[in-house]
């Protein structure tokens, strides 16, 4: 399926995609209440059978946090870059997709150690890189690092 055939089938499936065309992939914003099921349907769905998560990251924008979602069928050969964004960057929070594809769990666990976001649901939330002692979340813009006084 090409790129235009994808936007017409998942745009049947949920409402308020936002789409966008990446140099290499094309690119859809799902809002974050349709986060899990959308992403569900992305891997079961014969037509779709999005069923490779190779790469999961956050991203800290001024008034939200984003994790983006890099996909593949194997099946089929297309390739799509999921993305939802958080209500506000306070108590940022998104549901987890381990339980959809289980290679998400580790990187869900460095987006949280490092980007302070939460995934709902996900069965072990903790650091994975840094000490539980650390404070605060490197990655973020607002992190301030008091030791090695790195200024941007």
């Amino acid at each position: 399926m090409d790129n235009e055939g994808l936007k017409n089938l998942l745009s049947e499936w949920v409402e308020g995609l936002e789409w966008e065309e990446g140099p290499q992939f094309l690119h859809v914003r799902v809002p974050a209440g349709s986060l899990h099921e959308f992403a569900r349907r992305l891997k079961s769905d014969k037509q779709t059978a999005f069923d490779y998560l190779f790469c999961l990251t956050g991203v800290d924008w001024p008034d939200c946090m984003e994790v983006i979602y890099h996909l593949e069928s194997t099946q089929h050969g297309h390739k799509l870059v999921l993305k939802s964004r958080t209500e506000g960057r306070e108590d940022p929070v998104l549901d987890t997709v381990c339980d959809i594809w289980p290679t998400a769990d580790p990187h869900e666990r460095e987006v949280f150690d490092l980007f302070g976001i939460r995934f709902n649901h996900h069965p072990d939330l903790r650091r994975i890189l840094l000490t539980d002692e650390w404070e605060g979340y490197p990655l973020r813009k607002d992190y301030k690092d008091e030791i090695n006084m790195i200024e941007l």
